[in-house]
């Protein structure tokens, strides 16, 4: 493992994957890969419950991105001690109003994706059981807004709380607190790589967080309708 990414979903993390494989340094796992592979979810279940499966969990992968890697930064960069760790981060009004639109909406909006979503998990066992993740990582036990996620003022206490844990945890030379828009150069130097020409990739995570949501659920229920129809 060589990167460690800190920063909560919605920070740019999606983007920071394409930028971390495109500087070499991949693959890079990230919330997708859970969410294309629903047979990963039981191995962070493992790890919610004490159990370090990191080997078996990021076989394949020198980097990780976004929840769930994030949730466990400190643990990894113990299991990892050459490992660095970027903390991205992002302006906590615009990050709060993006969490909500994207993680919060899944869980408790008034919107299509969270009925879709909870459809799927009464025919899928698997998205039941992924669903059950995102409460452990975020609502209830030890998750990052147990404290209360209703209201924007208690989305950002929560993203604080993180950041300053982590930055507590770890040594300053081994931490980099870095915003997409600061681009190629901080990100670089700290990783101690070329700057590649072009702009940094932009990658639009909430239109991919919704579309495979979304397209996921829509699937699942069209085979499920099939199969009774069959």
């Amino acid at each position: 493992m060589r990167v460690i990414g800190a920063g909560l979903p919605r920070t740019g993390t999606l983007t920071q994957k394409v930028a971390l494989e495109q500087l070499g340094i991949g693959p890079c796992y990230h919330w997708v890969d859970v969410i294309a592979d629903l047979t990963r979810v039981e191995q962070w279940h493992r790890a919610l419950n004490g159990e370090a499966p990191w080997n078996e969990i990021f076989d394949g992968f020198v980097a990780t991105v976004d929840w769930p890697g994030g949730f466990f930064t400190i643990e990894l960069a113990s299991a990892y001690p050459d490992a660095k760790v970027i903390l991205s981060t992002r302006d906590p009004q615009r990050w709060a109003e993006s969490f909500r639109e994207t993680i919060c909406d899944l869980c408790f909006g008034d919107v299509l994706i969270r009925y879709l979503s909870h459809a799927r998990a009464k025919v899928d066992p698997q998205w039941q059981r992924y669903l059950e993740l995102i409460d452990r990582m975020f609502w209830i036990e030890n998750g990052s807004f147990r404290d209360g996620h209703e209201s924007p003022g208690q989305l950002i206490a929560g993203l604080q709380a993180h950041e300053d844990a982590v930055k507590q945890a770890i040594a300053p030379e081994r931490l980099l607190v870095w915003e997409v828009t600061d681009g190629w150069g901080p990100l670089c130097e700290f990783l101690g790589v070329p700057v590649p020409d072009g702009p940094l990739p932009h990658a639009n995570d909430r239109e991919t967080f919704h579309d495979r949501v979304t397209a996921g659920a829509i699937t699942t229920l069209s085979r499920w309708q099939e199969s009774r129809a069959g």
